[in-house]
């Protein structure tokens, strides 16, 4: 059975209000990246495809997992984040709620963002929910087809998308299970028959260790 290995990248720029500034990863990021790439060599763990979005966070995970040591690194757009910056402003033009600065207000925000962007409400966006899930639904397909076993760096709403169409989960689970995927936390999808199931999910042994504890984020 063939094997998709998600990776969510490391810390970003959380202090950021905008789409350009929240993509660094932060020097806690770097060091979730290098932790997890000695966990996956410590571990065994082979792969024979390695593939990531091209925002520069993706790009410096895998560079700090050192990656590129199973397979060189196909960049692909279709792996890219949501803009949610960009879709959280033309929320607030939308609704009037404004973008939250507290983890606690984001489980109230995002179900409703996502209800108005899968309905096709908000204005003046980078695309469509329609387009954004079209884009990564092919872009696994194709990986999937390709590799046995295929490691995928990408961030929190691209794992989201293939947990809710494996699982169906409706608008309000799929914005919470966005909002509880860990920083470089990973996921694996097993191809059964001939569709992916979710076989693990926000896996961070690498960050269990004594003295790691502190690195377990989700902003």
């Amino acid at each position: 059975m063939s094997q998709i290995t998600m990776v969510r990248h490391g810390q970003a720029n959380s202090n950021s209000t905008d789409e350009h500034g929240y993509d660094k990863l932060s020097p806690l990021g770097h060091e979730q990246a290098a932790w997890l790439g000695a966990h996956m060599r410590e571990t065994h763990q082979t792969f024979d495809s390695v593939y990531c979005g091209t925002l520069r966070r993706h790009v410096e995970t895998a560079a700090g997992m050192t990656a590129e040591q199973y397979a060189q690194i196909t960049q692909d757009a279709r792996l890219n984040e949501l803009a949610y910056f960009d879709l959280s402003n033309a929320f607030e033009a939308y609704s009037g709620q404004s973008i939250p600065t507290l983890q606690k207000e984001f489980v109230a925000h995002m179900p409703r963002l996502f209800e108005a962007w899968m309905g096709g409400h908000l204005k003046d966006i980078p695309e469509s929910f329609a387009s954004f899930e079209d884009r990564v639904s092919q872009a696994m397909e194709d990986i999937s087809a390709r590799s046995d076993r295929a490691l995928v760096i990408t961030s929190g709403g691209v794992i989201g998308l293939m947990t809710r169409q494996v699982l169906d989960l409706n608008t309000d689970n799929f914005a919470r299970t966005c909002l509880s995927i860990m920083n470089s936390s990973t996921h694996r999808f097993t191809k059964i028959g001939a569709k992916l199931s979710l076989s693990q999910f926000n896996n961070i042994a690498h960050l269990e260790q004594v003295g790691r504890h502190h690195a377990q984020t989700h902003i």
